[in-house]
């Protein structure tokens, strides 16, 4: 596994999602904690987003997994915060290429986007695949170094 924590949130768009990937990650033994949302009372997609990918951006053995009904919204918040890079999947491709090449560290997904059985296979990927850095390296540093000055070089 290439990260040692899971960082996971919901809105209530996702929640159900939310609570069979938790289900899932005890099975695997994988150490977590659920930033929220707890119910399906209707919430603010933004306020998980931050709270997920703050504690992702703390510590590079983080990683996050956010839902939402479509996944856009998650994934567009969370990419607000310094350091992150919160990859919306909708295939196992994506899951792979977006850590290989992306070095992505916040996978979202849309519970009414994916099957249950389609998103355990993307976090398995997820989960164990490695940034491939080389060429990518540079291609990474450059959206860090735009998140910091504005500018990509």
């Amino acid at each position: 596994m290439q990260f040692d924590f899971v960082c996971i949130g919901s809105d209530h768009g996702g929640f159900d999602l939310k609570q069979k990937i938790k289900e899932y990650l005890e099975t695997q033994q994988f150490k977590f904690k659920d930033f929220g949302t707890f119910s399906k009372e209707s919430v603010d997609y933004v306020d998980y987003a931050i709270l997920v990918a703050k504690e992702v951006s703390k510590n590079k053995k983080n990683c996050g997994i956010l839902c939402c009904s479509s996944g856009v919204g998650m994934s567009i918040a969370a990419n607000k915060i310094s350091g992150i890079r919160a990859a919306l999947c909708v295939s196992k491709f994506h899951a792979e290429f977006s850590r290989r090449h992306n070095n992505a560290n916040v996978i979202c997904f849309g519970q009414k986007v994916s099957s249950l059985t389609d998103v355990l296979n993307m976090i398995d990927i997820f989960l164990n695949t490695g940034f491939e850095g080389g060429r990518h390296k540079n291609r990474v540093n450059k959206i860090l170094n735009l998140e910091k000055t504005g500018e990509n070089s």
